[in-house]
């Protein structure tokens, strides 16, 4: 496989000031921390952006601030999963417009699970957009559709343009194997998710990326670099130390990412719009013996 996606692509989080609106300025912040830790791309928006809360301007706004910030370092994938194919159409064109050329695409339940439907609803979306290339997006039910690998092998034979498979169901390990196994030379790459909850077994199983949240983004990074280098025996235990902290992620999802985010001075408020657990005082104590152990907290609490 020759990926142009490869190590730590983070998927940014939604900013809102305090109100409620979206935090253009914190968006700008965001994007160049990731940057300054050394990231190899950025995504926006996706899951853990809160995208389903935002409005088709809110977004496209977003993404705009995520491109001039970016200015051409890294890749940009930008988030375009909607319920018909063509809304997808149309977020993917909005990202085009940009110069982005990398769509991550999870179809929507309402598609189904078997091959021949999704080829059809894929299908469409490449050859409206014929400069892009997709990311399949395969997440795990409820929220996504636990596609078989065998679906996503006749998909991505099909349709060479498919170049990408976001792989996060669970596990998520057996699937990479087989997907790699059984690819055709148009997939490029295999993507981890889940947070980088299981990065290590996705590296070794060859996952070419991984696209956690952004709060450690600079361990991540770091462990990347280690397991590319050959210190596997350093990227794993940058993998134990940061364990912890993932595991509450999972729990805390973007409340989490925003609270560390501010404990580490990027942001200023840690509102959401998702439905997410709230973060009570032992949470937060919790949260900041992990960022102290890893040499993370330099900013006080509100």
């Amino acid at each position: 496989m020759s990926s142009d996606l490869t190590g730590i692509l983070p998927v940014l989080p939604t900013p809102f000031a305090l109100g409620g609106d979206v935090d253009r300025l914190g968006m700008a912040k965001l994007t160049k921390f990731a940057l300054a830790h050394g990231v190899h791309g950025v995504v926006f928006p996706g899951f853990a952006s809160e995208v389903e809360t935002l409005t088709g301007q809110e977004r496209a706004d977003l993404l705009k601030i995520v491109v001039a910030e970016v200015g051409g370092r890294v890749p940009i994938i930008a988030g375009a999963s909607a319920a018909t194919w063509e809304e997808v159409v149309a977020h993917g064109s909005a990202a085009a417009a940009l110069g982005i050329r990398h769509l991550m695409v999870q179809p929507p339940k309402s598609v189904g699970i078997d091959a021949p439907a999704l080829i059809d609803f894929l299908g469409k979306v490449l050859d409206a957009l014929p400069s892009i290339e997709i990311i399949l997006q395969n997440a795990p039910a409820p929220r996504g559709s636990d596609l078989s690998p065998a679906a996503i092998i006749e998909i991505i034979t099909a349709l060479p343009r498919v170049a990408y498979v976001k792989e996060e169901t669970l596990p998520a390990g057996p699937a990479i194997s087989h997907i790699i196994a059984n690819a055709p030379q148009t997939l490029k790459g295999v993507i981890g998710g889940g947070g980088a909850r299981y990065v290590l077994d996705e590296y070794a199983r060859g996952a070419t990326a991984a696209m956690p949240a952004l709060e450690i983004v600079d361990e991540h990074v770091a462990l990347t670099r280690a397991w590319n280098e050959g210190r596997r025996d350093e990227a794993r235990q940058i993998y134990v130390r940061t364990l912890p902290l993932l595991v509450l992620q999972a729990v805390y999802r973007m409340r989490l990412t925003k609270y560390v985010l501010r404990r580490r001075g990027v942001i200023e408020h840690i509102d959401v719009r998702a439905p997410t657990p709230m973060l009570d005082d032992p949470a937060c104590t919790d949260i900041d013996r992990n960022l102290s152990e890893l040499g993370l907290l330099v900013a006080e609490a509100a």
